[in-house]
C-alpha cells in the first residue's frame, strides 16, 4: 500500500458549503484601509490631499456594508458561535482602535485628517472581528440555538 491508502480513512470533515464572497469582501475592505492608514500616517504632521485616502475609506465602507449584508442573508449558518467569536473580538478590537486613535489625537492630529483616520480605524475594528467570526463560524455545525436569524 501506499499513498493515502496506507494512511487509513481520512478525518471526518464538515461537508462543504458554498458561501458568499465573506471573507474576500472583509480582506480587500481590510486592506483598503491599511493602504489609506498607511498613506496618511506617512505624511503626517503635514497637510496632504485627503482625495486618496477618502475614496479608499468609501470603497472600504461600501465592501463592509456589501459583506453584511450578504451575512445577513445566510440561513444554515452557526450563528450563536459567530457572535461569540466576533463580539469578543469586537471588543479587543475597539480597544486597539482607541488606542491608535488616542496616538493620532496625543501626536497632535487635527482636522479633517483626524475625522479620515478615525473612520478609517473604525472601519478596520469591525472589518476584522467579522472576518474572524465568519471565519470560524462556517466551519462550525448549526446548533438548535441558531434559529437562522443573525
Amino acid at each position: 500500500m501506499t499513498g493515502a491508502a496506507a494512511a487509513g480513512p481520512s478525518p471526518p470533515h464538515a461537508p462543504y458549503r458554498s458561501f458568499p464572497p465573506i471573507a474576500e469582501l472583509a480582506v480587500a475592505a481590510m486592506i483598503l484601509v491599511i493602504i489609506g492608514g498607511i498613506y496618511l500616517a506617512a505624511h503626517l504632521p503635514n497637510a496632504i490631499s485627503l482625495t486618496p485616502a477618502v475614496v479608499l475609506l468609501v470603497v472600504a465602507a461600501l465592501l463592509l456594508v456589501a459583506d453584511v449584508v450578504l451575512l445577513v442573508r445566510i440561513r444554515d449558518f452557526a450563528w450563536e458561535r459567530f457572535r461569540q467569536v466576533a463580539g469578543w473580538a469586537l471588543v479587543g478590537y475597539l480597544v486597539i482602535a482607541g488606542m491608535i486613535g488616542y496616538a493620532f489625537i496625543y501626536d497632535g492630529t487635527r482636522g479633517s485628517q483626524l475625522v479620515v483616520l478615525v473612520a478609517m480605524l473604525g472601519v478596520f475594528a469591525v472589518v476584522v472581528p467579522l472576518l474572524l467570526g465568519f471565519s470560524v463560524a462556517r466551519y462550525q455545525p448549526v446548533s438548535a440555538d441558531d434559529d437562522g436569524n443573525p
